[in-house]
């Protein structure tokens, strides 16, 4: 127990543990444990970091207001519905911080799904209610049991973040409609543009008509800007409203936007990396199958694979590991069986599927 004064809900906070970023040879590193674009951003977008650190001596624009132009213009939304953030874990972070600080506030959240959610919410007094799924995949109905009087927010992360698995259109939108009006339903899409499934919605075209739905989205994974903290949220006039008020007023760094600016506009390296990472995860789930572990099928960039036991888990972690391949344990998501494996390179997916493999034989 801290001898100073905080709210008990912080102590009760398990600190997030990313995947890991160090091997024994750094030159030969294939990092597979953090769902990181392979590719890095684009050349365009590099220069564009070139070029905008020539003036970080100057404030960035506090209102983000060119690349929430750019977003509006590529999502089809209205630029004044936007507001960016230092990834889209600051997102959260409003949110919670605006409509689940009160005493005695909950934030329901699929038992799998992102650690940030139950984070921040005990961040900010609120009480978690994980709720637990079916086939790796958030259960809208008990989803919808665990909402109570007592509940401000509700997170979906669709694709959901371990299990890649999804909501479709007709999902989101019977369980939105059994939601207390009252109470915000935040669609996470931060792997939204890996989705190849027809019935699929990002949720942005919601927005307009539910008021009560906010969509997250971030630069981090397919633009490859993880580094440098970019992400955004949508929803109406008055949340976005409310989420200004207590928003930094410098919160997203001129270089940041800069990128994000550079990258929206890069289409041709996007595509590649949409068609590597959907080529690249068919391809590593059915290799994987062969050797007979089970694969859960993914949407996102990433696949997690249960190895049947936990300390089997953790021996090929630790056996890839001493071959330069970092993959992520995922214990914390409580899979203990399970590891997640983000989607890289060819090469770096025919090695790793070659550690595993022999592994498996040892």
């Amino acid at each position: 127990m801290s001898q100073f004064k905080t709210k008990k809900s912080v102590l009760e906070i398990s600190p997030y543990v990313p995947g890991e970023s160090k091997s024994a040879d750094m030159s030969k590193l294939i990092k597979l444990s953090s769902n990181e674009g392979p590719f890095g951003p684009s050349q365009s977008t590099i220069e564009a970091i070139k070029n905008a650190a020539i003036n970080v001596h100057r404030y960035p624009d506090g209102d983000a207001f060119e690349l929430r132009q750019i977003l509006a213009e590529k999502n089809g939304i209205n630029a004044k519905n936007i507001i960016c953030g230092a990834g889209s874990d600051e997102i959260i972070a409003f949110l919670c911080n605006a409509f689940a600080s009160q005493a005695g506030d909950e934030v329901v959240h699929y038992d799998h799904g992102f650690l940030m959610y139950n984070i921040y919410a005990k961040a900010y007094g609120a009480t978690p209610v994980p709720v637990k799924g079916h086939d790796f995949t958030a259960d809208p109905k008990a989803m919808l049991d665990a909402v109570t009087d007592k509940t401000r927010l509700v997170f979906v992360a669709n694709p959901n973040n371990p299990t890649g698995t999804i909501w479709d259109k007709q999902t989101v939108l019977d369980f939105h409609a059994k939601l207390p009006k009252d109470v915000i339903l935040v669609l996470d899409s931060a792997y939204c543009e890996y989705v190849t499934d027809a019935n699929y919605t990002n949720g942005h075209e919601l927005v307009a008509d539910h008021p009560n739905i906010v969509v997250m989205r971030t630069f981090s994974k397919l633009y490859g800007l993880g580094g440098l903290r970019l992400g955004w949220g949508h929803a109406c006039d008055e949340i976005i409203d409310i989420l200004n008020r207590i928003r930094g007023p410098f919160n997203v760094s001129s270089i940041a936007q800069a990128a994000g600016i550079a990258s929206m506009k890069d289409t041709a390296f996007i595509q590649q990396c949409v068609d590597n990472n959907t080529l690249m995860r068919d391809w590593t789930s059915k290799e994987l199958m062969a050797l007979g572990l089970k694969v859960v099928p993914s949407q996102g960039n990433f696949v997690i694979v249960d190895f049947g036991d936990e300390q089997r888990a953790e021996a090929c972690r630790l056996y890839l590991k001493e071959r330069n391949i970092l993959v992520r344990q995922i214990g914390g998501y409580a899979l203990p069986t399970f590891l997640r494996i983000s989607i890289g390179l060819e090469h770096e997916m025919k090695l790793a599927l070659e550690a595993i493999s022999s592994y498996l034989k040892t």
